[in-house]
């Protein structure tokens, strides 16, 4: 698989079979991912890995931890502004129609969404931590390193899922992975192979045309 295919390949899944991976699997995913670049070579990413004993011990600490009060950051801004607005709208709208989940069911769509609590059924994943000191231009480190990390694992055979949605939960994340209070929460990623019969699998997200981002003088 070269650069492109993997680059096509990759989305968002959310539902995954069982199948377990190694955790040295995953150390090579990683170990390749942090050749990614960062401003200064700070390479501000720190990781903890679920995966195995420790996904049944942290879906079980779900069950009894007591809710973050508030979430780690907003994922969106207030009042998301066009196009993004409709973007994100349109890519909600898609994602439930795939498993029939109307605009109006309100308890479909919490129930879906509590299945970023259990990521999706996949059977490891990565934790990622960034410095509470460190600023845009780290967290911008970052998503070069969780992209590097998504592509190299498409490559490898397994699919993945970034999900922000674990701000609303960093405190059950920073009890369990007992990481240091200086370290905030970024995301999750789900790791493993997706599930092929699953309909949820089947939605592929709109991207914009290029003239639409981009001005050439």
């Amino acid at each position: 698989m070269d650069v492109t295919d993997a680059v096509m390949a990759r989305k968002s899944v959310r539902d995954f079979l069982p199948d377990p991976i190694d955790d040295e699997v995953i150390r090579e995913l990683l170990e390749k991912a942090s050749r990614s670049p960062s401003g200064g070579n700070v390479q501000p990413w720190r990781v903890w890995v679920i995966n195995g004993e420790s996904m049944t011990a942290f879906l079980k600490h779900m069950e009894t931890a007591p809710p973050s009060a508030s979430t780690e950051y907003d994922i969106y801004p207030a009042n998301l502004w066009e196009p993004h607005r409709t973007a994100r709208f349109e890519v909600g709208e898609m994602m439930y129609a795939t498993i029939g989940v109307g605009r109006d069911d309100k308890p479909g769509r919490l129930k879906q969404f509590a299945r970023n609590m259990e990521f999706f059924g996949a059977p490891a994943s990565i934790f990622c931590f960034v410095d509470r000191r460190m600023g845009p231009p780290q967290w911008s480190d970052l998503g070069m390193f969780l992209q590097t990390f998504m592509l190299l694992a498409e490559e490898a055979g397994y699919q993945t899922c970034a999900q922000e949605a674990w701000s609303v939960a960093h405190e059950q994340v920073q009890s369990f992975t007992g990481a240091p209070e200086e370290l905030m929460l970024f995301c999750g990623v789900a790791i493993g192979r997706a599930n092929p019969d699953h309909p949820i699998n089947t939605l592929v997200t709109k991207r914009l045309p290029v003239d639409e981002f981009t001005t050439f003088l």
